[in-house]
């Protein structure tokens, strides 16, 4: 049996807040690129949640 801390640790692409001082403008607009897919990933979740929801609501509504 193989414990979780055995496994190599996935390298963080970008950590909130950290310092960008050695960062060349490719790196940051890479960066740039991967939370602009980020948020769009998190917008298109919450959108799934709060329709169905709203499709919830509508269904207890009309009874």
């Amino acid at each position: 049996m193989f414990a979780d801390d055995d496994r190599p640790k996935q390298r963080k692409l970008h950590e909130i807040g950290c310092d960008l001082t050695f960062l060349s403008a490719g790196e940051l607009e890479e960066r740039i690129g991967l939370l602009k897919e980020e948020i769009a990933r998190l917008e298109a979740d919450k959108h799934a949640k709060t329709s169905s929801r709203s499709v919830a609501e509508d269904l207890f509504k009309s009874k």
